[in-house]
C-alpha cells in the first residue's frame, strides 16, 4: 500500500532526495518549499496526482497549519510527516547576534514544532502514522562555531524523545534521523554566517584541518535509507545516517561515561 509523505524543505538536500525515493516507488507527496517554484521538476515528472506542491515557511504557524489541511484534504491520509526544514549558522557563540540565534531556532526547533503539533491530532483520528524529525550528528555531539545549530538540533531531539514516549499509545511512531556531511547546500547558500572575530581564527583553522578534507555523502542514498526506516515494523528512536557521524560519536560517549564515572564521588556528595 503506497504512503502519503508530507515533507518540508524539498527544494534541494536531504528533503529534495526523501522526496524523489517516496516518488519513485509510488508514493505521493506534499512537498513543501520557501520557493514553490523549485518544486514544478517533481510535478512535471511525477505528475500532479502524485505531487502537491506547497510554498511554505515553517516559521510562520498560521501557513504550517494551512499547508498540513492543504495536504490531508488533497489525499485524505498522511501516513509520514518528515520534518527536515532548517538551515545551519555559523559562527563562535561571541560572534552570533541575537537575532541569528533566534532565527535559526525558529527555522530548526519551531518549525518542525509547528508542523509537529498540526499533524498531530490527524495521525491520533488515524491511529497511525510516523513522524520523522531530521535532526544532525551536530544534535548529539557539539562543534565549535555551531553553538546555534548544536542548540537546535539538541532541542529537536529532547523534544522528539519526549514526543515518542507521549504518542506511541496512540500507533504513532518517531524516528530522529541524525546525518553527517552530505552534499547539500547546507554550509553554503542555506547557511547563515555571524561576523568574524579574529580572536577566533586559530580555532577556525584547527576546525578547516580536522574536517576539510572530509568525504561527503550523496542525498540520494539517504532517500534510499529512509525508506528502510520508514517502511520497518519496528523502527528505531535514532538512526545515524552516513558512516562518519558514528566515528565521531562512539568516542563522545565513552568520554562522557569515563567523566560521569570519574566524578562519581562528586554526585554523590551533591546527594547529600
Amino acid at each position: 500500500m503506497s504512503k502519503v509523505w508530507f515533507i518540508t524543505g524539498t527544494s534541494r538536500g536531504l528533503g529534495r532526495a526523501f522526496a524523489r525515493s517516496a516518488l519513485e516507488r509510488g508514493d505521493r507527496v506534499a512537498a513543501t518549499a520557501r520557493n514553490v517554484a523549485a518544486l514544478d521538476d517533481l510535478v512535471t515528472k511525477y505528475g500532479e496526482d502524485a505531487v502537491l506542491p506547497l510554498e511554505l515557511d515553517v516559521t510562520d504557524k498560521a501557513a504550517v497549519a494551512a499547508a498540513v489541511g492543504a495536504a490531508h484534504d488533497r489525499f485524505g491520509r498522511l501516513d509520514v510527516v518528515v520534518n527536515n526544514a532548517g538551515h545551519g549558522l555559523f559562527g563562535m557563540v561571541e560572534e552570533i547576534g541575537e537575532q541569528q540565534l533566534r532565527d535559526q531556532m525558529e527555522t530548526n526547533f519551531f518549525g518542525a514544532f509547528w508542523v509537529t503539533q498540526a499533524v498531530l491530532p490527524i495521525l491520533r483520528a488515524q491511529r497511525s502514522g510516523y513522524i520523522v524529525q531530521v535532526s544532525s550528528a551536530a544534535g548529539i555531539t557539539a562543534f565549535p562555531s555551531l553553538a546555534a545549530y548544536n542548540a537546535s538540533k539538541w532541542a529537536l531531539e529532547g523534544f522528539s524523545e519526549a514526543l515518542a514516549q507521549e504518542v506511541a499509545g496512540h500507533g504513532i511512531k518517531v524516528t530522529i534521523v541524525e546525518p553527517g556531511g552530505f552534499t547539500t547546500d547546507w554550509a553554503g547558500s542555506s547557511g547563515a554566517h555571524a561576523q568574524p572575530n579574529p580572536a577566533y581564527d586559530q580555532v577556525r583553522e584547527a576546525l578547516a584541518a580536522r574536517f576539510g578534507a572530509a568525504r561527503l555523502a550523496d542525498p540520494a542514498d539517504a532517500g534510499a535509507a529512509l525508506l528502510r526506516i520508514v517502511d520497518a515494523e519496528n523502527p528505531p528512536l535514532r538512526v545515524l545516517f552516513g558512516t562518519d557521524p558514528i566515528e565521531i560519536i562512539e568516542p563522545v560517549y565513552a568520554e562522557r561515561l569515563r567523566t560521569w564515572a570519574e566524578w562519581e564521588h562528586v554526585s554523590r556528595i551533591a546527594q547529600g
